[in-house]
């Protein structure tokens, strides 16, 4: 079955999976969107079997057969797709003594595409740019006669929740007064925007990871019911306090999510890089002080995070690096080095294969993900973790600069 996994693990598959090369392989990949019928998808497999029939070079041939066989296998485990969708990524090496090997997942966002490809390289940039999505912004669409509520993930919009209203047209019943009539509008005005408020509060406020991930809520409608609804503030006062704008749309049944999304996509960007150069320029100030509360090399902030001293833990979007323990087989040396990774690089490419006390040319060693360990040392101390993008000049220096790692802590320990 695919594997359900936590930010920092999605992370370091996709950088395993980046590396995942090697002369002759044909890899395999495979996105399924929720809504597409597995009877469809085993359907196209089974002609991309026969097809494969076809390929002359005998090797190239088993390597596409076993994964496409593979595949086929996983999906008899499944009545319906994940909420998310799958994604298989399969090699088959030619490599004498190899084992074929399948990752099958379920994004932690859903699937927009469906996507085959038989290349030298998974392709990966669906799943990229998930990694570059760091929060969910709340959406609220809203007139006098309806409104809707749901999610922004990247590019991806979710309806949430939706409300009918019972206000009357301002033309009163024959034998109400005018005033009356304006009375039992109010009232009724009153009542869906407090029904509004609280749905569309409580169901922002249980998304997972509130605190941490929620960016934001966006209003739009049409006129002035938006502003009005605002300014009464109906919303729970922690959904009030993260609006942040109201923008005119058109719509407010099917359709009026996206509008707003599109209409208020320049200030979702906007606030996303004030947010990070907001906590560079906090990192830069603090550490530039003799007594500041900021760390900035690796070692330091692994003891920092250790005595729970790291209030924000920055890593940059664009680090690669991984973590090896390695012990010597002959003279029992242990030793551990962090490695940087460029893309399509493996580590077995650039480590020494032999011990650096007594040369012996075999050793043993243990393979793990430094960001995945250091995000993991985050959750476990209380820190948070910020992503620093490279889509602005200050998260490129962040990388090149100051390496890509850093802290900015809660108080200082001499560490």
């Amino acid at each position: 079955m695919a594997t359900i996994m936590s930010d920092s693990e999605f992370r370091s598959t996709v950088h395993k999976l980046e590396s995942d090369t090697e002369a002759g392989q044909i890899l395999i990949t495979l996105y399924v969107p929720s809504d597409t019928p597995i009877l469809e998808v085993t359907r196209f497999l089974k002609e991309e079997l026969t097809r494969s029939g076809k390929v002359q070079d005998a090797d190239s041939r088993k390597q596409v057969q076993n994964s496409i066989s593979s595949i086929l296998s996983y999906l008899k485990n499944y009545n319906e797709l994940p909420e998310n969708g799958l994604a298989f990524f399969c090699q088959d090496s030619e490599k004498p003594g190899s084992d074929h090997r399948c990752t099958i997942l379920e994004p932690p966002e859903p699937l927009a595409i469906y996507l085959y490809r038989c290349s030298a390289k998974f392709e990966l940039e669906p799943l990229k740019q998930m990694l570059e999505t760091k929060k969910v912004y709340g959406l609220l669409v809203l007139d006098l006669s309806e409104a809707r509520w749901g999610f922004l993930r990247g590019e991806r919009i979710k309806t949430a929740g939706k409300s009918i209203s019972s206000i009357h047209e301002k033309q009163r019943k024959g034998g109400q007064s005018s005033a009356r009539f304006q009375r039992l509008r109010k009232v009724a005005v009153n009542e869906f925007f407090t029904r509004v408020g609280n749905l569309a509060s409580e169901t922002f406020l249980a998304e997972k990871d509130f605190f941490l991930k929620f960016g934001g809520v966006l209003i739009g409608g049409p006129g002035m019911t938006k502003e009005d609804f605002f300014a009464g503030h109906f919303l729970h006062h922690e959904i009030q306090k993260r609006v942040i704008g109201l923008f005119d749309v058109e719509k407010t049944g099917e359709g009026g999510l996206s509008e707003l999304a599109g209409t208020a996509k320049y200030v979702i960007v906007r606030e996303d890089i004030a947010s990070e150069k907001e906590l560079l320029q906090r990192f830069r100030e603090e550490l530039t002080k003799g007594d500041g509360l900021a760390a900035s090399d690796e070692e330091s902030i692994r003891k920092n995070l250790a005595t729970g001293s790291v209030g924000t833990l920055l890593l940059s979007a664009g680090l690669r690096k991984s973590e090896r323990w390695i012990t010597c087989q002959k003279c029992g040396h242990a030793d551990e080095r962090t490695i940087r990774l460029e893309p399509g690089v493996t580590v077995q490419d650039i480590l020494a294969r032999t011990c650096r006390i007594c040369a012996a040319p075999i050793i043993e060693d243990e393979e793990g993900d430094i960001i995945e360990e250091l995000m993991h040392l985050a959750d476990k101390s209380g820190a948070t973790t910020r992503i620093i993008s490279e889509n602005f000049e200050e998260g490129k220096r962040f990388l090149t600069e100051s390496g890509g790692i850093a802290a900015i802590l809660r108080y200082r320990t001499g560490l």
